[in-house]
């Protein structure tokens, strides 16, 4: 299995167990999850950058932790187009993002652990 569907699966993954933690944000099915895999690997591969340049200033003063807002509001992005993802809010959004990144970041580390042996 290449690497990158590996990665896609395991973002999708990593929705489905948030949205199964979470009762705020709730996705309505595997479909779904790999859709908004896609785009949030999207938005984190085009998007993300953009945003954390633009506000440089604002997270040298809060020490990075305002990324954690830049990927909260991204996930309400996605949440406010993609039917069947739903977001209670804003700071459930922030919590989702990070373990939605905390999950993938295992995943992937298992991924190359594995690809590498």
């Amino acid at each position: 299995m290449s690497l990158v569907l590996a990665k896609w699966l395991i973002g999708a993954l990593s929705i489905i167990i948030v949205a199964e933690v979470l009762d705020a944000v709730t996705v309505s099915g595997p479909y779904i999850a790999l859709i908004v895999a896609l785009l949030w690997g999207l938005l984190n591969i085009f998007i993300r950058p953009l945003l954390i340049v633009i506000t440089l200033p604002l997270n040298i003063l809060t020490f990075g932790l305002f990324t954690f807002v830049i990927n909260g509001l991204l996930l309400l992005f996605l949440a406010s187009f993609v039917e069947g993802l739903d977001v209670a809010g804003f700071w459930w959004a922030v919590l989702a993002a990070a373990l939605v990144a905390v999950l993938n970041w295992l995943g992937n580390r298992l991924v190359h652990s594995v690809h590498s042996h």
